[in-house]
């Protein structure tokens, strides 16, 4: 094909992993990553740079709206950036220098692992949970509005968090997924951060860690703007689509299709790791 009919094509592909990186929550680098590799058959390294890309641009659209609603805890975002730009950086210059089968390998167990976390349900937080004494010395603890009420919130296990926020940005910087299932997971689970928060705070901190990694990838020639452009184009509109269409869909099943199209990927990224293909 000529490059007009790729670039068409990439744009259409990275349209469809930005609306379902939306409906699902999980982000279009999930679906991007693999998606240029297995078909378009382009290097993983240049694939993750494209994807990096796209993530910053996503991310920076969203967190302005999120922030000025009040749901995004900017405090809790720039403390635990320093965690995952830390774990960015690693991630990217680790990702320079493992082969490509080894970086598959690992893409294809994350992307197991994130349909079973895109399949889990929120567990209850604990409104009334006693205060952390480091979240308090931290001033980490916030509130946020939930259907016409201010909500109060109390954050726990600090260093746990941070732990977690470090490998959600070395997974970041080698996949270029963004991670934000990851980051959610740590803020949700270990920190006990209402749902609402922590994913509004994992959107707000994505650009800034992807921003970090690509850094690197930029230093060594693996951006390519004629790949990257149409990519960043595409996820952007299918973020704003998938936006629209999460208001009137039907969650449950969107979750089902996209749990198994992944574990397709995954699978597929798993075999071409193993067998070099």
């Amino acid at each position: 094909m000529n490059t007009l009919e790729f670039t068409l094509l990439v744009f259409a592909g990275s349209l469809d992993a930005g609306l379902l990186g939306a409906l699902t929550g999980l982000g279009g680098g999930v679906v991007l990553v693999p998606l240029l590799t297995l078909v378009f058959k382009v290097d993983i390294r240049y694939a993750v740079g494209a994807s990096l890309v796209s993530v910053i641009a996503t991310s920076s659209g969203a967190a302005a709206a999120y922030v000025k609603e009040g749901y995004s805890n900017i405090r809790i975002g720039m403390f635990l950036e320093i965690a995952t730009t830390l774990g960015a950086l690693c991630g990217a210059f680790l990702a320079l220098r493992i082969s490509n089968n080894a970086i598959s390998i690992v893409f294809g167990l994350v992307l197991i692992a994130s349909a079973y976390l895109s399949r889990r349900s929120t567990p209850a937080i604990d409104h009334s949970a006693s205060r952390d004494p480091l979240a308090t010395r931290l001033n980490l603890n916030g509130s946020y509005p939930d259907s016409g009420v201010v909500e109060h919130y109390n954050v726990q296990h600090v260093p746990t968090g941070f732990g977690m926020m470090f490998g959600a940005g070395a997974l970041s910087g080698l996949l270029g997924i963004g991670s934000g299932a990851a980051k959610v997971l740590a803020m949700d689970q270990a920190m006990k951060i209402p749902f609402k928060v922590s994913t509004t705070t994992s959107n707000f901190m994505i650009g800034v860690t992807a921003a970090a990694s690509a850094g690197v990838y930029l230093s060594k020639g693996y951006i390519d703007p004629g790949l990257a452009m149409p990519v960043m184009l595409g996820v952007l509109t299918g973020a704003v689509l998938g936006a629209r269409v999460l208001m009137q869909a039907n969650t449950k099943w969107l979750r089902i299709l996209f749990s198994i199209v992944i574990v397709v990927m995954g699978i597929q990224m798993l075999y071409k790791g193993l067998t070099g293909k």
